[in-house]
Order: C-alpha cells, then structure tokens, then sequence
C-alpha cells in the first residue's frame, strides 16, 4: 500500500461544506440552469476535482500519453469522439454530468455496497479516480477494498497509488491522486478532508 501522508485542509473541507450546503436535504445539486440535479457526490468530483485536473478543450485532440493514444474532448471524455470534433462549454457540462452519472457512479454504487453510508469527499474521489482510470479499475482498486470494508482512511491512501500513465509516473497525476498543488485540491486531500 502506498504511504502518502495525507491531511485535512481547510480548502477541502470548506469545498464539501459548500456541496452540502448547495445540496440541502436532498442531498442533489443543480451544475447548469435548466439541467437535472446531479447527486451532491457527482457535483464536489466534477467542480472540484474533473474540471480543474483534467482541464477543458473543446475540441477533440490526441492523447498520446493513453497507450494507445484515443481521441479526446472536453474535460477527458474519449466516447465517440473523432477528429475535428467541437463541442460547447455547456456541452461538456451535459456530457461530463451525464457520463459521471451513468457510466461511473452507477457502477461504483454497484461494486460498493456501502455507497451510501460513505463520507461525501471519498465518494467523490471514488467517482474522479473511476473518471481517470475506468469503473474496472476503481472497482477492483485496493481503495474499493477499503471502503467496502468502511476503512475510509486508508482508502484515500491507496487510491494515490494511481500516479502512473503510459507505463511511467506522471507527477500531474500524483498531485492530483495526492495533496494537489497551489491553485487545485487533490482527491487524496478532499478524501482526507471529509474522513478525519
């Protein structure tokens, strides 16, 4: 198990107070007027987390450090994109809310029992980490293991040991896998907020 050190921030814990609060009773937030509420979950993994790692082009382009390389847009979403393909700001916001929805969370929810009685930051670093490693891998990850056991800590821990990408660690992905840097909150940082 990787033995990152992980600790409380205010800026973490001050970004899951605001999606609490956004989400009230129900516990679901609106991203976009007019669109559905998305789980409270869903909406901290994709404004604090998604958005801001994965950065935003709207229009498809080659990632060359996938092995093998697939054709991207948005804020990392590689389904049906084709070359010279555009897309709009609020077109993103409707695909990445969409995919997060039914794609990743729905499957985490079903690997993961326990979804529910989880805390709110390591839901939504379970949902980033399915977003940037796939619902297989983050199902049958050690930190999937961990939080199906309610050892929610450690859980966050191991979930930084997804640093690598095309067979080498990337230090982008270990900042964000870990305490994130200056102007971004990592997932092990938000993970760490809402457990301790």
């Amino acid at each position: 198990m990787a033995t990152t050190k992980l600790t409380p921030t205010k800026r973490a814990r001050a970004a899951i107070a605001g999606v609490v609060l956004a989400a009230g009773a129900g516990g679901m937030v609106s991203l976009m007027p007019g669109a559905a509420p998305v789980p409270d979950d869903v909406a901290l993994a994709i404004e604090v987390l998604v958005k801001p790692w994965e950065g935003r082009s709207l229009t498809g382009y080659l990632d060359t450090i996938a092995k093998p390389p697939v054709w991207t847009i948005c804020d990392g979403d590689t389904t049906d994109v084709k070359p010279g393909m555009v897309e709009t700001p609020a077109g993103c916001d409707k695909r990445l809310a969409m995919k997060i929805m039914r794609d990743y969370r729905a499957k985490l929810t079903g690997c993961i029992p326990n979804w529910k009685a989880a805390p709110l930051g390591w839901r939504a670093m379970m949902n980033s980490l399915a977003w940037n490693i796939g619902t297989g891998a983050a199902c049958g990850s050690s930190a999937a293991r961990l939080g199906r056991a309610g050892r929610w800590q450690e859980s966050c821990v191991a979930a930084t040991a997804f640093n690598r990408a095309g067979g080498r660690m990337i230090v982008g992905l270990a900042r964000r896998r870990g305490m994130g840097d200056v102007p971004r909150i990592g997932e092990g940082e938000l993970c760490a907020s809402g457990v301790l």
